[in-house]
């Protein structure tokens, strides 16, 4: 099986206010086909996404976990 890679993005989150919660959202993100890693940080309401996946899944995901999406942007360089 080959690897093409994803798209590194970062979705800024609302109210990811403790690693729990940025647990949650890793959690639910990687249970979906086409994320290759996710990794969130709440003190900065972000989460780092690998995916193949359109904005809109990603979003839907995070919302499904109970937090609102503010951005989805592409991630540019290794400190986003």
């Amino acid at each position: 099986m080959c690897y093409d890679g994803g798209m590194k993005k970062v979705i800024e989150v609302e109210n990811l206010c403790c690693k729990k919660c940025a647990e949650r959202v890793e959690k639910k993100l990687m249970l979906l086909d086409g994320v290759q890693g996710a990794k969130a940080k709440y003190r900065k309401n972000i989460v780092f996404v690998e995916s193949t996946l359109s904005d809109e899944e990603l979003a839907a995901c995070v919302k499904d976990a109970g937090f609102e999406v503010k951005e989805i942007r592409p991630r540019k360089g290794i400190f986003g």
